[in-house]
């Protein structure tokens, strides 16, 4: 997911009517005009996006993104709309989804054991999770259970307690801030807990951060029985730990770095729900602000700032937010 965050500093639309046209005549069908978020996020939350536009190709999204830097339109790139909160005002821009014609899968073999797999950035997680599980290919199932593409996990480093895809791959080709193809090995990728640091990749706060196009896993040959016994056994745990059916976007706030979990302090707090409008802390997992069904943004973001006082003041910890929050206030 990558903001042009000068995006989140006006209230006016940016996309005047040549820019109109253009995506008009460039994307047809497959761009919409102020077009509801709520649509498009696990929050079921959001205002509207000037544009939202869903490019099926490489050459497509090059030109797109060329075309908006060129022009000054401020844009955002998302993937499943998993790990994000859009505010009640809406995106002021272009929102670009990656998904159909970034979902391809392949593997290829490798010397002894070793399987190289590659996907597109807009692969679902859980997609390429039964790839590897049908086809016996080990390395995949800390990712059993989580939302999202293969692109925004990349960009937050996603995982449980059984690994995450830093762990896991070998190169991720982007499209850089001046829209050109690049292939990263890993060790270019500044992997930590929970995020990716693009670092000199982006060379001003203005920069929309790089856009994953591809990725390659280094997996190895397994017995599929025991790869389905161990992804079934890791989806029932999460199912049993974690509020079902209802929406949300997974843990709000990052673990800190010592001590207990976020859910365990938010819980220790005594915060598990309590509710503002129709959101709620979710009494399955306190790390879970969950929608009871009219929730706004707005909603959501008092019961953080409610969690991140509360837990500042009993415990003297600050509590990061996990959830990407983007757009303008209402």
């Amino acid at each position: 997911m990558n903001l042009n965050r000068a995006a989140e500093k006006t209230n006016i639309m940016a996309i005047d009517q040549k820019t109109r046209q253009w995506l008009n005549q460039r994307f047809r069908q497959r761009v919409l005009f102020q077009e509801p978020m709520s649509r498009h996020t696990y929050f079921r939350v959001g205002g509207p996006a000037d544009a939202f536009v869903t490019p099926e190709a490489g050459d497509e999204l090059a030109a797109l993104v060329g075309w908006l830097k060129e022009n000054g339109v401020p844009y955002l790139v998302i993937g499943g709309g998993t790990n994000l909160l859009v505010k009640d005002g809406g995106i002021q821009g272009v929102v670009i989804a990656i998904g159909k014609g970034f979902d391809t899968i392949s593997h290829e073999e490798k010397s002894g054991d070793a399987v190289l797999l590659t996907c597109g950035g807009g692969t679902k997680l859980q997609a390429l999770c039964r790839y590897a599980v049908d086809r016996g290919l080990a390395g995949m199932n800390f990712a059993v259970g989580i939302p999202g593409t293969v692109g925004g996990g990349i960009v937050m480093n996603a995982g449980t307690r059984y690994g995450c895809i830093g762990d896991v791959i070998n190169t991720a080709t982007i499209l850089d801030p001046g829209a050109n193809r690049v292939k990263l090995p890993r060790k270019r990728l500044a992997f930590s807990y929970r995020s990716l640091d693009w670092g000199a990749l982006i060379n001003s706060e203005r920069d929309a951060g790089p856009i994953i196009l591809e990725a390659e896993f280094g997996l190895n040959r397994s017995d599929p029985a025991v790869l389905r016994e161990a992804s079934d056994r890791i989806a029932k745990e999460r199912r049993r730990r974690q509020p079902q059916h209802v929406p949300s976007a997974g843990c709000f706030f990052k673990n800190p770095a010592s001590g207990k979990t976020a859910g365990e302090l938010i819980d220790r707090a005594g915060l598990k729900g309590r509710r503002i409008g129709d959101a709620e802390i979710s009494v399955a997992h306190a790390n879970f602000i969950v929608n009871k069904g009219a929730a706004t943004a707005r909603d959501i973001l008092e019961l953080r700032d409610l969690i991140q006082n509360t837990v500042w003041t009993l415990f003297n910890i600050q509590l990061e937010t996990e959830v990407k929050i983007v757009g303008a206030s209402a």
